[in-house]
């Protein structure tokens, strides 16, 4: 019973840094049919950017996050500004998307690699290893805080989309761009704002998942596959979709470990991948536009 309590819980933790990884990943193709491959490089340079703060500056990694959002707000309306809009729209711009963000990526990577050199990095603060008890376990302190900011941006981000003229002029164009320029609607700044969030999302994500894990310029890869399983699984578009597909995701992962070995139970989900594209191609919770 205490090792199901165990795995039960270690499965709702990662799920929450899961779905707070995909979130991005979710809006940005949501609105502007982008593939953003760019999306683990953003990963990997919040973690940096949060040890940065942490090591040099002696910011605490959860008061940092407001500065992990805005610097990864800005660099994601630069990469708009600067390379995405100029892509051709509908079917003829997935590959060159594709390419040209996948090269973002790289350029991420490598201008880590001159930065921080290839040694493994991580945020180890006073709390990292304490614990609490709950249900006669321990749950570490820090992964409880993950959880709490992974509950708390969707629930934000709903709201944005919801209770807001912005959220709604978002949505709407995602679902018919031309027919929201008719009423004069801003397309390409709803673009560049939701693209800006979306990689703001995936900066917090990279600065949470550095508290947990080490870290080094290559970090990011296995975060952006998990990322699309999740997002392929919860419905492309679906918020809360994305939500119960990480869930699925991290419970199938970690009660995998019962029954393989611990090298093949990162597998498991695109194995899952693999069944909902050919028996679901919508996704399990079916395709929606930011519902």
């Amino acid at each position: 019973m205490e090792r199901f309590i165990d795995l039960s819980l270690s499965a709702i933790m990662l799920a929450g840094l899961y779905a707070t990884m995909a979130y991005g990943l979710g809006l940005i193709y949501g609105v502007l049919r982008v593939v953003n491959l760019a999306h683990g490089g953003v990963i990997m340079a919040g973690a940096y950017l949060g040890w940065v703060l942490f090591e040099r500056w002696g910011i605490d990694p959860y008061l940092a996050l407001p500065l992990v959002i805005v610097a990864s707000f800005g660099l994601g309306i630069l990469m708009y500004r600067l390379l995405v809009r100029h892509l051709p729209r509908g079917p003829a711009g997935g590959p060159a998307s594709l390419l040209l963000l996948f090269g973002t990526w790289l350029v991420l990577r490598n201008v880590a690699y001159l930065l921080f050199t290839g040694n493994d990095q991580s945020i180890r603060t006073s709390y990292s290893t304490a614990s609490v008890p709950f249900l006669g376990t321990y749950v570490s302190v820090n992964r409880l805080a993950v959880l709490g900011v992974a509950v708390i941006l969707p629930i934000l981000l709903q709201l944005l989309l919801k209770k807001t003229y912005t959220g709604r002029a978002i949505r709407a164009v995602a679902q018919n761009a031309d027919s929201c320029t008719l009423v004069g609607v801003d397309v390409e700044r709803i673009y560049a704002l939701t693209f800006g969030i979306g990689t703001a999302l995936a900066g917090v994500a990279g600065l949470l998942s550095a508290t947990i894990f080490s870290f080094n310029p290559g970090f990011g890869s296995g975060e952006l596959l998990k990322s699309f399983v999740v997002v392929v699984l919860g419905g492309l578009g679906s918020i809360l979709g994305v939500g119960l597909a990480a869930f699925i995701l991290a419970v199938v992962e970690v009660f995998a470990i019962l029954v393989l070995p611990s090298y093949l139970t990162s597998a498991v989900g695109f194995v899952m991948l693999v069944l909902v594209l050919v028996l679901r191609p919508g996704g399990l919770f079916g395709h929606r536009v930011l519902g």
